[in-house]
């Protein structure tokens, strides 16, 4: 059995001569063959010990996870799976990294210093988005989407005040209130839809043009899908009144004004089509094209609206 100094398994190994003393020290690597003269050997077990040390040192396992990696009775494999989930978070996170740094050098001219606050900020954002990925919001937006979710808030804080942000909370939790007291009463009525429409105020003011996608998203994918009982005092009673609410505010302007077509100025439908479309997806083009497509489809609206859509939104005919 082949047998080497702690010089030669350096050489063998590339593995320095401090690095295996400090092993040896800290009961991770000990030389297993004692001769005579009081040296100590590594052995083949030894060596095979050794590697296995350094591939769980490549996957970033620390010293003492190693050590106990070793012994005998550990599950391995669980040990993996929850290494592979942090080494591929720290590639996310690496990879973000990178990107943030591109961005920020091809924002600035070479000749410019970029100011720390910019830096600072952009890690800021990043740990922000870190830390919502295990909240609500991680577990129903997409990782674009979250980025998003992180402008949008960092954004509330330059548009709003605290005593702004208070009375609208105040506000919201009233409408809210008032839906709670009143969710035997048909949502769809002129009632319902003037509540749709409060609503959709206080939802567009905080909101803004600029994030209509993320409202979305976040009313499909969180709200409705019952991912988020009990935030901003929504139970799925309320969820589903103020739904229907809405969705009859802004079906009985859209089809109030496509009934209009042909007898009313086509300039000034077309003002108004673009002040709702404003108001229910701000810049969002995707939402936008889907609404006015079910438009299109819909055999409530007739033939001469549905040329006068396909006119004002460029929409080819099939």
């Amino acid at each position: 059995m082949a047998q080497w100094y702690v010089k030669d398994l350096s050489k063998l190994t590339g593995i320095s001569v401090q690095t295996l003393h400090h092993y040896d020290r800290i009961g991770l690597l000990r030389p297993s063959v004692r001769l005579d003269n009081g040296y100590r050997l590594y052995s083949e077990p030894d060596l095979w010990r050794l590697q296995r040390i350094i591939a769980l040192k490549f996957f970033g396992f620390g010293l003492d996870q190693i050590k106990t990696l070793l012994a005998a009775d550990v599950d391995i494999m669980d040990h993996f799976r929850v290494q592979a989930q942090l080494l591929s978070e720290k590639a996310n996170a690496l990879i973000d990294a990178s990107k943030m740094l591109n961005d920020l050098m091809s924002s600035c001219n070479r000749s410019e210093s970029i100011p720390w606050e910019t830096i600072i900020s952009l890690i800021e954002s990043y740990r922000m988005t870190q830390q919502l990925e295990h909240a609500w919001v991680g577990k129903i937006l997409s990782p674009e989407e979250l980025k998003n979710y992180v402008r949008f808030e960092e954004g509330l804080k330059e548009r709003f005040t605290l005593n702004e942000k208070k009375t609208f909370e105040q506000a919201w939790a009233a409408v809210v209130a008032e839906i709670q007291t009143h969710l035997k009463q048909d949502p769809t009525s002129e009632f319902g839809m003037a509540l749709g429409k409060r609503c959709m105020d206080l939802v567009n003011t905080m909101y803004g043009p600029e994030h209509a996608e993320l409202k979305h998203s976040i009313w499909e994918k969180g709200y409705k899908q019952g991912k988020m009982e009990g935030e901003h005092f929504l139970s799925p009673e309320v969820i589903e009144w103020m739904d229907k609410a809405i969705d009859a505010y802004y079906r009985t302007r859209l089809y109030a004004l496509l009934d209009q077509v042909g007898s009313k100025e086509a300039e000034q439908l077309a003002q108004q089509w673009e002040a709702i479309m404003h108001e229910m997806f701000g810049n969002s083009k995707p939402l936008r094209q889907d609404l006015v497509q079910m438009a299109l489809e819909d055999t409530r609206v007739s033939e001469k609206a549905k040329a006068w859509l396909r006119d004002i939104e460029g929409v080819n005919r099939k």
